[in-house]
């Protein structure tokens, strides 16, 4: 299990106290507490290992294959152990890539959002890059207090895209463009539940691509707190404006 001397924070990935690997699922007994689970055998791959510390990363916009294997990972965490918190990093360009090309049907981010709030356990929120269309309302979507965001990482939403209808008859690309207009709906109030804000403000500033620094994502609702290491001890050590003038010999003249 990952160890941090701040518990306000999740584990970071370097952050590992000698990290004893984990067997695969199948040579893995089910026990009452997760510490007591044993290896047998060094896992197969990186994502068997960061399970290990209850991390699961999501590092590709979000397809089908991507989604299948969030929500199996997600499911597996909370078999594991169902009060233990999930730590659910995130770089995502969402179910479109940057440039706004669809990638993913929206059910996508949807079916991860859902399984994520059926989970017992707590799921705290990370974003490390980008997080981007639903995978901002991933990000939004954590445990109130426990979602945080890199310093440079970007937030972003947008409605949902329409497919590319090719060849469609036009009664098919009208019945698309409502299914669209559905989503964007659902999008928009499942954006104001997480992140504070009204229904009109979400779809008002929705209407064009609306990006976020860490700042202002902290502003609009969409985490809690910027993570940035050792911040807080420096931000604690620096002398306040007054502290400063005092040691450079500056005196306030009252009344000018």
């Amino acid at each position: 299990m990952p160890s941090s001397s701040n518990s306000e924070i999740p584990p970071f990935l370097d952050l590992f106290d000698s990290p004893k690997l984990m067997a695969s699922p199948a040579q893995v007994e089910r026990s009452v507490s997760y510490n007591e689970h044993r290896p047998r055998k060094p896992p197969p791959d990186l994502p068997s290992l960061l399970l290990h510390g209850r991390i699961v990363y999501i590092g590709m916009p979000l397809v089908p294959a991507v989604t299948e294997l969030v929500i199996a990972e997600l499911m597996y965490l909370q078999w594991m152990d169902p009060k233990q918190p999930i730590y659910l990093y995130i770089n995502s360009t969402g179910t479109t890539r940057d440039d706004g090309e669809t990638v993913g049907m929206e059910s996508e981010g949807f079916a991860i959002y859902d399984a994520m709030m059926q989970l017992k356990n707590e799921i705290q929120t990370v974003a490390v890059g980008a997080a981007i269309g639903q995978a901002c309302l991933l990000l939004a979507a954590g445990k109130k207090g426990r979602r945080f965001m890199m310093p440079h990482s970007k937030a972003m939403i947008q409605q949902p895209r329409v497919p590319s209808s090719g060849q469609m008859p036009a009664s098919d690309v009208l019945i698309r463009a409502k299914e669209v207009i559905t989503n964007r709906d659902t999008l928009v109030k499942l954006l104001a539940k997480h992140t504070g804000n009204s229904v009109e403000e979400v779809s008002k500033v929705m209407r064009r691509p609306f990006y976020m620094d860490s700042m202002k994502a902290q502003e609009f609702g969409v985490i809690d707190k910027i993570l940035w290491r050792g911040q807080e001890q420096i931000m604690d050590d620096a002398a306040s404006p007054e502290e400063w003038d005092r040691k450079a010999g500056i005196r306030v003249v009252e009344g000018i």
